[in-house]
């Protein structure tokens, strides 16, 4: 059965491309590689061509996500699966998949709209060693855990976990968060390999496709340097820097040039092979600069 197996990399709209080549690179400590084209930038985390395609065209949001499947075999059965479940897709031309720098290209749309691509065959530089854009100690985390996570918006809930659950997932609800105004948050996060989770939705309405972006550090200094640069630059801060329940990671929230989220992370533990969930998190996450969506007490 054809299942994926990564979140593999993100096409984000842009609207200023010099300040994004400066936050990746000075803030996160991406390798930034412009080829040239104009309108666009490649940010890599390892050895793969890139893993994030900046592309300027003013939207400043998520322009399309791309999940991994193994190779050939796998992807023309992730293409039984889907007209067997009725979901239009399309096929990438050669020169789409080129683009992407990847073999195969399926392209579609989850229940919320998010443009969503499935793969097979990245383009891996390995004769090109990553260059962070700054000192780092260690090394981002990806292989086969990917990219990290994001929080998409969905308007049905139980329509995106079944879409997800059939491309290969496996998750459900994590927190029930008591709000303010009495209402219960129940956000519902699925995972496809050792990462706790690589996509995660059901915070209520939000403005953008996406509400954040996590990726993690291999080293906890990294993550101090990068809260040390983003307090220097005085960058927005939405949560402060604090321990997740479910997945165990030290993390804080920053906002990026587009004026939504990044999710700087550091020891996050493995997806646990048993469902759990969680009424807290277990230090910090105070809420810092309102606006970003994640206005909602962890605590």
């Amino acid at each position: 059965m054809s299942v994926v197996t990564e979140l593999g990399y993100l096409g984000l709209s842009v609207s200023d491309l010099a300040a994004w080549r400066a936050y990746a690179a000075e803030v996160a400590g991406m390798e930034v590689v412009d080829e040239g084209e104009g309108d666009r930038l490649y940010l890599r985390m390892d050895l793969w061509h890139h893993r994030i395609v900046l592309h300027a065209d003013g939207s400043d949001d998520l322009a399309y996500m791309g999940w991994r499947v193994a190779g050939p075999q796998e992807f023309a059965a992730m293409q039984e699966k889907l007209s067997a479940a009725g979901i239009p897709f399309t096929v990438g031309t050669e020169a789409e998949a080129r683009e992407r720098r990847v073999l195969g290209l399926l392209k579609l749309a989850d229940p919320g709209g998010n443009p969503t691509e499935i793969f097979f065959g990245p383009q891996v530089d390995t004769h090109k060693p990553f260059h962070p854009g700054r000192p780092m100690f260690g090394k981002f985390l990806t292989g086969s855990q990917g990219i990290g996570h994001c929080i998409l918006r969905q308007d049905d809930v139980e329509a995106a976990a079944r879409f997800y659950e059939l491309l290969g997932l496996r998750g459900s609800v994590e927190y029930h968060l008591h709000l303010p105004n009495g209402m219960v948050a129940q956000p519902y996060f699925m995972h496809c390999n050792e990462r706790q989770h690589s996509v995660a939705f059901g915070l209520g309405p939000m403005e953008k496709r996406i509400n954040h972006l996590m990726f993690e550090y291999t080293d906890l200094d990294d993550l101090g340097m990068a809260h040390d640069v983003v307090r220097a630059k005085k960058i927005d801060v939405a949560l402060q820097l604090g321990k997740h329940a479910n997945d165990q990671a030290l993390t804080f929230y920053c906002a990026n040039p587009s004026g939504w989220l990044w999710e700087f992370g550091w020891g996050a533990r493995q997806a646990p092979s048993q469902q759990e969930y969680y009424t807290r998190d277990i230090f910090g996450h105070g809420n810092e600069a309102a606006g970003y969506g994640m206005d909602i007490p962890l605590l």
